[in-house]
């Protein structure tokens, strides 16, 4: 791990100027002292991110992301911390003076070691002369050597070459037949893998986790494709093909391809379009579908050319539009799939085709019409109904108006009907909630909660705000909250001063970075002056002794002692005073 120390973390800091930085990524307008744009961090329409060089942040006035300027390099390209400090030290002329530190042992290191070696023993096999008949299919599949070296991609032998290899490494038995290399058939161990073609798959992080088999004879066994089992370093929901390497074209594209197919994958990245990745199955997870949202980039779908590969467009399609992600379609005509259609056509056809990628809205309205009579008047409905249920939570007001605008001039429905149809299924989407007696409990909890955080971030943001809650408040009764005080508190006494741009730096360290981060995204208002503090200060006291005489009347229910009780009731009058 590569640490560096804190004050060299401030002085990279304070030489880098936020808005210079941020607008190497994003346009920004000036409008009075600060700087806006549109914000990257969700699907923004309007300028709502502000970029402040006097305070060294960033903050979204609509989803809330705030930082300074490493959070900002950090969160953008899906970098580490340390990274982005890397990053920014070189972009205004710093050379790190910290060292590099001894790197903790890695969890499952010895698996990924397994792997990594079965993975070799795979590529050597295939430059073999017993490879030489996999070789010459892979090449009559118009792979070159470059991208079979580039991909890593290999050749299993007999029933048990693999297994034979690895049990002169002293490796267990047990391991082997987890990680989903080896079989076991009562005393017996052979290979999963026979007589394929192997394409290893990899982790986020490049690291070898599973392997995707292909027969390559005609007399092979079924299935033609067959991928390792899952384990405790390959979960199939957590992978996307070929994502470690896309990562760095991706960025640059600023867009992101999703193919169905390893091969798909393969084929456009040897191509030269090398932003592209792969599902591990038909159904994008959740997990997947967060990790593709840190991209912040639009995704353009581009699966298989068949009824199924219809179905998973529309499936997937949903679920990263329900996510606020752009998404487009490539709909491929006369092959199957991206790899046969670029033997056949070319690159050049299929960058065309992604340059005029339609909307995923556009796709729906194709996809809606199948298996309706739109001569019918019913089907009709059907149909007119079906495509406003999909434009519910449609954000774009410009699609949303070029589609009701095509919707009634195709079928001579009138503007108005439609507009109001869709008002109707969006006002039936919402519920409304009565307020009960325990919800205005958590709502007044909800307030006290809000004037904690106001107090916390506007003392992370001045030294005077410290002293104020020193004076007038010194603690919180709950215990995260008066962590996260003595957090503040402890990192006044060592520097002396505080702002918030070096106190989020110093959070990225502490156990309370997620409640730190909670906070000063939550603050909307910025509007930061000690009148308020002091406002906020006697309601956090006001609930804080609300709290107590709750507390005080529980006591004195229990207490058997009448002087201990008189002494309780007079505690709660003179509590109840104060308040």
């Amino acid at each position: 791990m590569f640490h560096i120390d804190d004050a060299e973390i401030n002085h990279i800091r304070e030489n880098a100027d936020i808005v210079e930085i941020v607008s190497s990524y994003i346009p920004l307008t000036q409008k009075g002292k600060n700087f806006f744009g549109v914000c990257p961090f969700h699907n923004d329409h309007a300028p709502s991110m502000s970029v402040s060089s006097e305070k060294g942040i960033f903050k979204c006035f609509s989803c809330g992301a705030t930082g300074n300027v490493f959070k900002f390099v950090s969160d953008f390209e899906n970098i580490s911390f340390v990274e982005a400090v890397q990053k920014i030290a070189e972009k205004v002329g710093i050379t790190l003076k910290s060292q590099i530190v001894t790197k903790k042992a890695k969890k499952n290191s010895l698996e990924y070691q397994i792997m990594d070696f079965s993975s070799l023993f795979f590529q050597n096999n295939l430059m073999t002369e017993k490879g030489l008949t996999a070789l010459n299919y892979l090449k009559s599949r118009a792979l070159d050597e470059d991208t079979i070296k580039e991909f890593q991609i290999g050749l299993s032998f007999s029933s048990n070459s693999l297994y034979e290899l690895l049990k002169t490494k002293k490796y267990e038995n047990k391991t082997l037949v987890n990680l989903g290399l080896i079989n076991q058939n009562g005393l017996n161990f052979h290979d999963i893998f026979v007589h394929r073609i192997m394409f290893p798959i990899h982790n986020i992080n490049g690291e070898t986790v599973g392997f995707t088999g292909r027969i390559y004879q005609k007399d092979s066994t079924p299935p033609k494709y067959l991928n390792s089992k899952e384990s405790y370093i390959f979960k199939k929901g957590n992978i996307l093909f070929n994502f470690h390497r896309a990562k760095d074209a991706i960025r640059i594209a600023k867009k992101v391809i999703l193919v169905e197919g390893n091969m798909d994958a393969i084929r456009m990245y040897s191509v030269g379009i090398k932003n592209t990745i792969a599902l591990m199955g038909t159904s994008l997870t959740s997990y997947q579908i967060q990790e593709l949202k840190k991209l912040r980039v639009p995704i353009v779908l581009m699966f298989d050319n068949d009824s199924a590969g219809n179905i998973a467009t529309y499936q997937n399609g949903n679920l990263l539009e329900k996510e606020g992600m752009n998404v487009s379609v490539v709909r491929l005509s006369g092959e199957k799939d991206p790899d046969d259609y670029i033997i056949k056509n070319g690159v050049e056809k299929i960058q065309n085709n992604i340059k005029n990628a339609i909307s995923f809205l556009e796709f729906k309205l194709s996809y809606l019409k199948q298996n309706k009579n739109l001569q019918d008047s019913e089907d009709l409905a059907n149909y007119i109904k079906e495509v406003l249920e999909n434009m519910k939570d449609t954000t774009d007001p410009i699609l949303k108006e070029i589609t009701l605008k095509k919707l009634s001039e195709d079928y001579g429905v009138s503007l108005v009907t439609l507009k109001e149809e869709l008002e109707k299924i969006r006002k039936n989407e919402q519920i409304e909630v009565k307020i009960t007696p325990k919800e205005e409990s958590q709502n007044k909890n909800a307030k006290s909660a809000d004037s904690i955080h106001h107090i916390l971030y506007f003392m992370m943001n001045d030294p005077k705000y410290i002293l104020m809650y020193k004076s007038k408040l010194g603690y919180f009764k709950d215990a995260n909250y008066r962590g996260l005080a003595n957090e503040i508190l402890a990192y006044y006494e060592i520097h002396k001063t505080i702002n918030l741009a070096d106190f989020l730096t110093y959070a990225e360290s502490s156990k309370l970075k997620e409640e730190i981060y909670k906070i000063t995204t939550s603050i909307k208002d910025e509007n930061i002056n000690e009148q308020i503090m002091e406002e906020y200060i006697v309601a956090v006291r006001k609930k804080m002794k609300e709290q107590e005489i709750k507390e005080l009347k529980e006591q004195q229910k229990q207490e058997l002692d009448e002087n201990r009780k008189l002494n309780i009731a007079m505690r709660i009058q003179a509590l109840k005073k104060e308040v």
